[in-house]
């Protein structure tokens, strides 16, 4: 990037919760975004950390190949908050929250769904930017539901060029999570973001409040239950 060169954002992407509505799926549906810029200075500290932890596993068969907050061990899980804490900047990262029970008939499919919540939240998390950007790219471990990956990523490219503001110029790409710093990060956030509606365990969300910028209820004033 040269001197004189609008910076580019990245937004990192991921979703907590599942698409079956009715009453055996999950309460909530979560979108969490982390918005950055370069140089990305926690990537460094997390692989550090991984190197630690490589080194002195118990068990040293076992490769700590990425981190995962779901899986990760409490003791992992705890020093990793910590490192967000102090290392992501404050008001950087965005939610968008879904009691789904709320969403009327027509949205209750993934193609419709998803694109929809998507676009609130990426038009907020880039309305707040700063003015000036280059670009925004955006990246998500993989789109929900295989089976409807083409729809769903026509669909968002659809809702963000009507959504996004000033036409903001973007890409949306796909990297493995396992690879990617930035996309752990935002499965640490989310899963903190999930844990507080779905479990009412505002523990891990607490730990981190200063960096959540957002933590939207789209449904929050719906007066009706559909399942």
């Amino acid at each position: 990037m040269t001197v004189d060169a609008l910076p580019t954002l990245y937004i990192f992407l991921d979703e907590g919760g599942n698409f079956d509505f009715s009453s055996s799926g999950s309460k909530f549906f979560t979108l969490t975004c982390v918005s950055l810029y370069r140089p990305f200075r926690l990537h460094t500290a997390l692989d550090t950390y991984k190197y630690d932890l490589i080194e002195h596993r118990i068990k040293p068969r076992i490769a700590m190949e990425h981190f995962h907050c779901a899986n990760d061990n409490r003791h992992v899980r705890a020093k990793v908050f910590g490192m967000l804490a102090q290392e992501v900047p404050p008001n950087s990262v965005d939610a968008v929250i879904v009691e789904k029970r709320k969403t009327g008939p027509s949205l209750q499919v993934p193609e419709k769904f998803y694109p929809k919540m998507l676009g609130y939240l990426l038009r907020f998390a880039i309305e707040k930017a700063q003015r000036g950007l280059g670009e925004v790219v955006v990246i998500t471990d993989s789109l929900p539901v295989a089976s409807k990956r083409n729809a769903i990523e026509k669909a968002i490219k659809i809702t963000l060029a009507d959504m996004l503001p000033d036409r903001t110029p973007y890409r949306i790409m796909h990297h493995a999570s396992r690879a990617h710093y930035g996309l752990q990060i935002a499965d640490y956030f989310n899963w903190a973001v999930f844990r507080r509606w779905e479990h009412q365990d505002p523990a891990a969300f607490q730990s981190v409040a200063p960096q959540i910028r957002s933590a939207f209820e789209i449904f929050r004033n719906g007066k009706r239950d559909y399942y």
